[in-house]
């Protein structure tokens, strides 16, 4: 392709799961799109997400749940322990709380799979072109100039298109571009450890579970696949959160160490789960720092926009990083079908997915829904309670929970009546 090659309309910065959800809706739109990734070959990264009802709203109306169910498990209940292992909160969730879409607990390398293969499906072998780092782009009235080095550092052609949209991530080139004095990501005063190990079902089968609290220790524990050997087996992912004072190196591959974490969560021995005997068996241990931007007042500077954690990294206390990389994308992929694809729709996607995400990032970082384990804590002093209606009423659980998901917008009468973004 010639850098005066004016057929694809949108470039794509990021092969990430916004970037993939937004060429499959591009490609929903009859608009035609490439997209453009960093490293040379696509591979499974991560641990487990998870995907609540707002996002396989639209992950549905890409037609993709019957890929999502062979592969992630739908998840049934929202669980809340103290760190006694005693029961603080428990709702249902997706479609057992009745919600039209489910809601999945997924790793991260299977939803990106199954994003991959259909965009290569729909869009054709070529539609993801790896190897090519963003190193800027230019614009001018008619177009952009999104400029390209391969991983050795070499220089590529030149691409050109209408607009261009940076989905490349919290150290997104594009978001340096639009704002270079921004400085590092914030970090939270939280270190997370992460892991996925083989384990019998607990629970439900389909629980997500929260325990603990940060000033002891945390944890989030949850099964990502079924069935995974011939003993009917779940990979379990599982996520532990302490306070420390310094932020571990950001580095999704790093390897984390027992000795760090495993203090906390040595006599986490629960009727319904030996935690300590969980982590042990894990296969490896990855560590990273909780870590989010302030909001940015703006993502579109004329032809160029960005979404996702480009646009809005998020702590992970909401199951809502995914979540709101997807809605970013079917929002701003139906804004271009509806007003062209140029300038008017990306002012349009701006006024609305800035103001959105901006309510999510503050909330993630004082009120998220463990913010139910918070308040335990705080009023029961990290000791075992009696009965727990003397500490806190479920009234007011429910209503911190009934708050985020307003925030978040998977409101279930909200969600219901909205109508699709494409």
């Amino acid at each position: 392709m010639s850098k005066d090659d004016k057929t694809d309309q949108v470039i794509v910065l990021g092969a990430g799961i916004g970037g993939l959800t937004l060429a499959l809706s591009l490609h929903q739109a009859g608009i035609a799109c490439r997209v453009y990734e960093a490293v040379a070959e696509l591979k499974p990264l991560g641990v487990g997400i998870n995907l609540l009802p707002h996002a396989t709203r639209e992950l549905s109306e890409l037609g993709l749940l019957p890929a999502l169910d062979a592969v992630g498990v739908r998840t049934r209940e929202a669980v809340f322990f103290n760190s006694h292992g005693q029961l603080v909160f428990r709702e249902a969730a997706g479609t057992d709380a009745g919600y039209d879409w489910p809601q999945y607990s997924i790793h991260r390398g299977d939803l990106h799979a199954v994003l991959l293969n259909a965009v290569r499906e729909r869009l054709g072998p070529e539609s993801v072109v790896c190897g090519h780092r963003s190193t800027g782009v230019d614009q001018d009235e008619t177009g952009v100039t999104a400029r390209f080095a391969a991983p050795d550092g070499t220089a590529l052609p030149s691409m050109r298109a209408a607009l261009a949209v940076g989905c490349d991530g919290i150290h997104s080139v594009l978001r340096k571009q639009l704002y270079p004095n921004e400085g590092a990501p914030r970090y939270s005063g939280v270190n997370m450890w992460r892991g996925t190990a083989k384990h019998r079902p607990f629970l439900s089968g389909a629980s997500m579970v929260r325990a603990g609290w940060l000033d002891q220790g945390k944890m989030v524990i949850y099964p990502i696949r079924n069935d995974v050997d011939a003993d009917g087996n779940q990979l379990v992912n599982w996520v532990a959160e302490i306070h420390a004072p310094q932020p571990a190196l950001q580095d999704w591959s790093r390897p984390g160490r027992l000795e760090d974490f495993m203090p906390a969560f040595e006599n986490w021995h629960f009727d319904w789960l030996d935690v300590p005997a969980l982590i042990r068996s894990s296969d490896a241990i990855l560590e990273y720092p909780m870590v989010d931007q302030d909001p940015l007042p703006k993502w579109t500077h004329g032809r160029l926009t960005l979404l996702g954690d480009a646009a809005h990294p998020m702590v992970p206390r909401g199951s809502n990083g995914a979540g709101q990389a997807i809605i970013d994308a079917r929002f701003l992929a139906g804004a271009l079908h509806k007003l062209g694809v140029g300038t008017e729709a990306l002012e349009a996607y701006d006024r609305v997915r800035v103001k959105a995400t901006t309510e999510v990032v503050l909330t993630n970082r004082s009120n998220p829904p463990d913010t139910i384990l918070r308040e335990v804590f705080q009023r029961s002093g990290g000791q075992r309670f009696e009965r727990l209606e003397d500490i806190v009423s479920t009234g007011e659980l429910q209503a911190i929970s009934d708050n985020y998901k307003r925030v978040a917008g998977y409101d279930p009468a909200a969600l219901k009546a909205r109508p699709s973004y494409l």
